[in-house]
C-alpha cells in the first residue's frame, strides 16, 4: 500500500484568522462551500472548531463514493479533518498572503496495493484536487 494524496491552493481575499475561522465552521460556511459531490452532510457534534464531528458522502466518481466520518482538529494555521472511517486525513494549512491568505488542502490516504493501487495513485489525485478547486474557489467566494 502507498500513500495517495491530492492538494490544490487559493488565495483567499481575507486575512488568516478570518480564513481559519471559516474553515473551521462546520455549521454555516462548510455546507455554503461544498460541491455537488458531497452527499448526506451533518453536524454529528459541535459545528465550529475542535471537537467537531461531521458526516458526508463524498461521491468522488459515478462510480466511486466514500462515507467519511470526520473528527476535527485545530491548530494556529490548520484545520485536521481525520476519518475513523479510513485511513484518509484532510488538512487545510492557512498562510499569510499579502492582504488575504494562502489556503492550501491536501488528503492524504493509504493506497491499494498492486495493480489498482497503481492506478488509484495516478487517477484518484487528478479527480479529488478538482474537487478541491471547486471547493476553494467557493471559500474564495464566500469571503470575497
Amino acid at each position: 500500500m502507498g500513500q495517495v494524496s491530492a492538494s490544490s491552493s487559493i488565495v483567499v481575499p481575507a486575512d488568516p484568522q478570518r480564513t481559519l475561522d471559516a474553515i473551521a465552521d462546520y455549521e454555516t460556511v462548510r455546507p455554503r462551500i461544498l460541491t455537488s459531490n458531497y452527499h448526506d452532510y451533518k453536524v454529528i457534534e459541535g459545528g465550529k472548531g475542535a471537537g467537531t464531528v461531521v458526516d458526508w458522502t463524498l461521491q468522488a466518481t459515478q462510480k466511486r463514493s466514500r462515507n467519511v466520518h470526520a473528527t476535527i482538529s485545530v491548530s494556529d494555521s490548520m484545520v485536521t479533518e481525520r476519518d475513523s472511517n479510513s485511513t484518509m486525513v484532510t488538512t487545510w494549512t492557512v498562510t499569510p498572503s499579502g492582504s488575504g491568505s494562502l489556503v492550501t488542502v491536501r488528503t492524504s490516504w493509504k493506497g491499494a496495493g498492486g495493480v489498482p493501487g497503481f492506478f488509484e495513485g495516478i487517477f484518484a489525485p487528478l479527480g479529488l484536487k478538482k474537487i478541491q478547486a471547486q471547493v476553494l474557489e467557493n471559500l474564495k467566494t464566500e469571503l470575497g
